[in-house]
């Protein structure tokens, strides 16, 4: 498929596990694993994914690396630690960063990347755990051009759909904003239900009423309808910690470019009230139940 020969992989949390098992099974190559949770990697023996016991090991071994951490500060960490990837990083090696990192982070690792002769891009994920798990996730890719098609390959065995954003830390830009309306639209939603409930609508009308106009959207049908309708909120989803943590990326963005965000920053306010009743780690659209139970504000 590709021109590399063997194919590093860190971080086998909730996205990283199903995309490895993917990356492993469709892209031809091995692949070496690390992550500091055992039981995924026990898995994915299984599917031919061999344990790395260190960041060095996958760093030493590996032509190309992917990254699926919880956070840019992760990121960063594994890639500047003293035995890090940079640390062991050498011509002609690529890092594909699949994680939701601050653009100014990850021009910077590029840049110290780059100075070792290794390649650093970003190809942050969009969609679902199921997306991830079926190979149908929504990448945007920040690098040069020709890096991409090298990798486009390796990337269309977990995803498909593969958008090349322009250079390095576009992909971060075009997926912090995707999330930023995601969320904006689900908070729209979630007024519009504590709206019409107190109208004396029925929430469940009123949504798949939506389904069929202006309104429609990916929000609506998988978190409107399969989450805040049936108040399905699980852990070990995409959390309103982590989507706090995207929203904050965007947030700072927003500041970098002398942007006026002010319906992210009412997000935000919902994201710190669900956190202040402990609902951090509740599917994020969990904040539906404090938008209709409080209708003067998150304050």
């Amino acid at each position: 498929m590709t021109n590399f020969q063997h194919a590093g992989f860190i971080g086998m949390g909730v996205m990283g596990e199903p995309i490895c098992r993917n990356l492993a099974q469709k892209g031809g190559l091995p692949v070496r694993g690390f992550d500091s949770n055992p039981e995924p990697l026990q898995r994915l023996a299984t599917h031919g994914v061999t344990t790395a016991a260190s960041v060095a090991e996958v760093a030493q071994t590996s032509d190309i690396i992917f990254l699926s951490l919880p956070s840019g500060e992760v990121v960063a960490d594994v890639a500047r630690a003293p035995q890090g990837l940079l640390a062991h990083a050498r011509p002609g090696q690529i890092i594909v960063d699949t994680s939701t990192s601050p653009i100014d982070v990850t021009r910077a690792l590029a840049d110290e990347f780059s100075s070792r002769g290794a390649v650093f891009i970003d190809a942050p994920v969009a969609r679902t755990r199921a997306a991830a798990e079926s190979g149908t996730l929504s990448v945007m890719v920040g690098g040069d051009a020709g890096i991409f098609e090298q990798v486009r390959p390796l990337i269309a065995t977990f995803a498909s759909e593969i958008t090349h954003c322009g250079p390095v830390g576009s992909g971060q830009v075009v997926k912090i904003l995707n999330n930023m309306v995601l969320f904006e639209t689900v908070t729209a939603l979630s007024e519009a239900r504590a709206i019409a409930r107190r109208a004396g609508v029925d929430p469940q009308v009123l949504l798949e009423t939506f389904t069929r106009g202006s309104a429609d959207s990916f929000a609506l049908r998988n978190h409107g309808l399969k989450a805040m309708l049936p108040g399905n909120f699980p852990e070990k989803a995409f959390s309103v910690e982590y989507a706090r943590k995207d929203l904050r990326y965007a947030l700072a963005l927003a500041a970098q470019t002398g942007v006026n965000a002010s319906g992210a920053r009412n997000v935000d306010d919902w994201f710190a009230a669900a956190i202040e009743q402990g609902q951090g780690t509740c599917y994020f659209p969990v904040i539906s139940r404090y938008i209709d139970a409080d209708s003067a504000g998150p304050d």
